[in-house]
């Protein structure tokens, strides 16, 4: 909700998978897959079918960019998540730093 608002906003369809291929005897099953936000708007998809994932594993939500970060916010005080760009040979390259409270901080100085 507060790194990824276009879900919650309009409905916006993100493809979502697990970050490492699941075991070939991994069950499919249905997940809403949701935010640390606890609002009942702070979902990235609701009812998808993914493999049963192994306890730690993590997600990847595709697409992400354009305009994930410019809509982004720091409410609840979640701060902004690094961004990375994955090329199509899979080479991974971090193009923006996560901020920190003390970045959030340095917007009350002076005051």
């Amino acid at each position: 909700m507060a790194e990824l608002i276009r879900p919650s906003l309009y409905d916006a369809y993100q493809h979502i998978e697990l970050v490492s291929p699941a075991p070939e005897d991994a069950e499919n099953a249905t997940f809403d897959v949701v935010g640390p936000v606890c609002e009942s708007a702070d979902f990235l998809g609701k009812k998808r079918v993914l493999p049963t994932p192994a306890k730690g594993a993590g997600l990847v939500v595709h697409d992400a960019g354009a305009y994930c970060m410019s809509m982004a916010s720091t409410y609840n005080l979640k701060m902004r998540p690094p961004e990375y760009w994955v090329d199509d040979d899979g080479t991974v390259a971090k193009i923006r730093h996560g901020e920190t409270f003390e970045d959030h901080l340095r917007f009350f100085e002076g005051l």
